[in-house]
């Protein structure tokens, strides 16, 4: 199935129905009266986090979602039947927002999550309701009311612990393999990674976490250059990037440690709080490099580099496991971290 991760949609909740003016006619009831009924609610769209869904691609078919009307009030103190709801299932993770404004009206971060995307509209009141002492027979009866109506713009982030960042060919499709059970396509070309991959790393039984692999960035993606650009939103939930760093590169003249700092930069020009993220840099294809770890540290010493770094061979596993159990302590101490505060 495409990986679609935009949509947009029109939502229309149902109309009210009118209530009643009617009266009693009954042969044994002399003075009869008002007895007309409310008409019905109208029904409301509704959205549902559902975890079995991957994509947004059923909404780029599927635009206009329309709820149903109420039913209308009659006689005999007869209530209009309410309008039936509508729900829309949506990925994890899906952000819905208003297409005039902007606003955010939803943020499905847990599976089963229900937002209310378009009320529907009150029923009328039938005339029972306009009986007084001085006013005995009321004609008087209300419509019901309009249901709301949006354009709405659906984004899907993707829910993950750790994203991983490179230069196209860096091998983040081939590390996500090698830690995990996922298995994205891997060839020896740029931007073979056309869309985000998930995958689990199990440390134990019960310790793992989910990585994110998206399109390689090159300079210029803030402006639009390239692929990786339309994904990194899709890091925008994650705790830990791993910024891989090819040791080996194909290209003459190629310098790491300047693309290194264009990747960062691009990132910086992107969005000042994915920069800010905790970001770990992995220096990859070791097995392709005699003296991996000097040509790694040069790279540091021109970056200047004070934060956790590690040296991996993607292809045969070589590092991947310990770098994997030193992510998961990550993870866990932010979040015990986070609960004490919580607390």
């Amino acid at each position: 199935m495409k990986f679609i991760d935009e949509a947009t949609i029109q939502v229309h909740a149902g109309k009210g129905g009118d209530g009643s003016a009617g009266f009693r006619r009954e042969k044994f009831v002399p003075r009869g009266g008002p007895s007309g009924g409310d008409g019905g609610r109208g029904g409301s769209v509704w959205a549902v986090a559902d975890r079995n869904i991957n994509t947004l691609v059923d909404y780029r078919f599927a635009r206009i979602h329309r709820a149903e009307d109420g039913d209308v009030g009659r006689g005999a103190d007869k209530y209009g039947r309410g309008g039936e709801d509508i729900v829309l299932r949506m990925p994890v993770g899906t952000l819905v927002r208003d297409k005039a404004d902007g606003a955010l009206i939803a943020d499905l971060a847990h599976d089963g999550q229900r937002a209310l995307l378009a009320k529907g509209g009150q029923g009328g009141l039938g005339n029972l309701h306009f009986k007084s002492s001085v006013n005995r027979a009321p004609r008087q009866f209300t419509r019901g009311e309009a249901g709301e109506s949006r354009e709405l713009a659906l984004e899907l982030r993707v829910l993950a612990d750790v994203g991983l960042l490179g230069l196209p060919n860096a091998g983040k499709s081939t590390f996500i393999r090698a830690v995990s059970s996922a298995r994205p396509k891997v060839a020896d070309y740029p931007f073979t990674t056309l869309n985000p991959s998930l995958g689990v790393v199990r440390i134990g039984d019960d310790r793992s976490f989910v990585v994110a692999d998206i399109p390689g960035l090159i300079e210029g993606a803030a402006e639009g250059a390239g692929l990786g650009h339309q994904f990194l939103r899709h890091l925008s939930r994650t705790r830990l990037l791993l910024h891989l760093v090819d040791l080996a590169p194909f290209e003459d003249g190629a310098d790491p440690a300047r693309d290194a700092r264009a990747l960062a930069n691009e990132l910086k020009k992107y969005d000042a709080a994915l920069y800010r993220k905790p970001r770990w840099l992995v220096f990859n294809k070791a097995d392709l490099a005699p003296d991996a770890e000097a040509r790694a540290r040069r790279i540091l010493r021109a970056l200047r580099w004070k934060q956790p770094w590690f040296l991996i061979s993607a292809i045969n596993g070589g590092g991947c496991k310990q770098l994997s159990g030193q992510v998961y302590e990550f993870l866990s101490a932010t979040r015990k971290a986070r609960s004490r505060r919580a607390a």
